[in-house]
């Protein structure tokens, strides 16, 4: 029993310093951005992590050089309206085909699912011209609505609401509630956990969304946070402190809606595989 014992004690000692190993070298970039970004007049490409004279004027310097406030709250409107939209649609979307039945269900779904397949990037010229012909161009509209509802979503919470017992719908129908109340009173608060984990999504998602910003936004005032640092790059190419500083601004909000969320996270990762 003791060598059984020290032997599981190793073995997890091991597991724990090869897990933090590996963490470190995940880290180790954005560890090295931070602290790049708080270097001033050293050489930048030093993989010394600790800084002798930590500064903030490389942050300062940002936001004397850059309207970030401005820029950050174009990306606040574009993320959050993108993830409501996404939320909401996907959410009704997502109900009939997990708990009605109607022909051409299986088609749907399969059209859904290959749909995946195609790359993002195939649909933006779709897209520019829809946009275009709408009057949307050089507008945070045009940002918005194309691609805001996702695939992804749409089964995510399709596999959570399968997890819902039936009774509980057949027993709301029965009481004479009708579907629009069954969902929103029954289902929704039962997939909570899914709807965190597109909330996490969709905001990392929109809040580092660059290229498409570029090509309908001809406004540089318009420009999402991270558009605008990669559009004033070549005025930063002299102070790479400046990039980082920036790029550790924009990270900032990410890793707080994942700390809000992560406690559901798990959860419905791991329901929509067992689904």
């Amino acid at each position: 029993m003791v060598i059984k014992k020290r032997k599981k004690i190793v073995n997890t000692t091991l597991t724990y310093i090869g897990l933090i190993l590996i963490s470190c070298i995940c880290a180790g970039p954005f560890i090295w951005m931070l602290s790049t970004s708080f270097k001033t007049g050293q050489n930048i490409y030093d993989l010394n992590i600790f800084v002798s004279n930590p500064t903030l004027s490389n942050y300062t310097g940002v936001f004397e050089f850059l309207s970030v406030p401005k820029y950050i709250g174009n990306t606040l409107v574009i993320t959050v309206s993108s993830i409501a939209m996404d939320v909401v649609f996907a959410a009704l979307c997502a109900y009939p085909l997990a708990c009605m039945e109607f022909k051409g269900k299986k088609f749907i779904m399969g059209a859904l699912i290959s749909s995946m397949i195609i790359p993002a990037a195939a649909g933006m010229i779709i897209n520019y011209l829809i946009i275009s012909k709408v009057h949307l161009l050089n507008s945070l509209v045009g940002v918005i609505l194309p691609g805001s509802v996702k695939v992804f979503s749409i089964i995510l919470l399709r596999q959570s609401y399968m997890g819902i017992p039936k009774e509980m719908i057949e027993a709301a129908r029965i009481d004479g509630a009708k579907e629009t109340r069954i969902w929103w009173q029954i289902m929704m608060p039962g997939i909570m956990p899914s709807i965190s984990t597109i909330v996490i999504f969709d905001f990392i998602g929109r809040w580092n969304e660059f290229l498409w910003p570029i090509i309908v936004l001809q406004d540089p005032k318009k420009y999402p946070l991270a558009t605008a640092l990669q559009y004033l790059n070549g005025s930063f190419n002299y102070k790479f402190g400046y990039i980082a500083a920036g790029t550790v601004i924009s990270i900032i909000p990410i890793i707080i809606v994942f700390l809000l969320c992560q406690k559901n996270y798990i959860e419905a990762i791991s329901g929509a595989v067992k689904g």
